[in-house]
């Protein structure tokens, strides 16, 4: 399985990561700031860890560019919001 199939196989398993995103994104966005997919995934495993659910999810971070470009193209408030380099597979 490749890599947009596995992230793809993880977002059906876990809507709410990109749900969770989805908010904070905007919040940054609402507040000034650049956006930062990493301090954002960061964010949220700390969050995962902090109510002690680290059994319930992982957070591959392979997959943090997938999001911001998931992120960007389904929601028009936040074209452009992230940094991105070309994807290499």
């Amino acid at each position: 399985m490749d890599i947009q199939a596995k992230f793809l196989a993880y977002h059906e398993e876990f809507p709410d990561v990109y749900d969770w995103l989805l908010a904070a994104a905007r919040h940054m966005k609402k507040k000034g700031e650049r956006g930062s997919i990493g301090r954002l995934w960061e964010s949220l495993r700390a969050l995962v860890r902090k109510e002690k659910r680290e059994n319930e999810f992982s957070f591959p971070n392979s997959f943090r560019s997938r999001y911001a470009r998931k992120l960007m193209a389904e929601n028009a408030d936040l074209v452009d919001f992230f940094e991105i380099r070309e994807l290499k597979s």
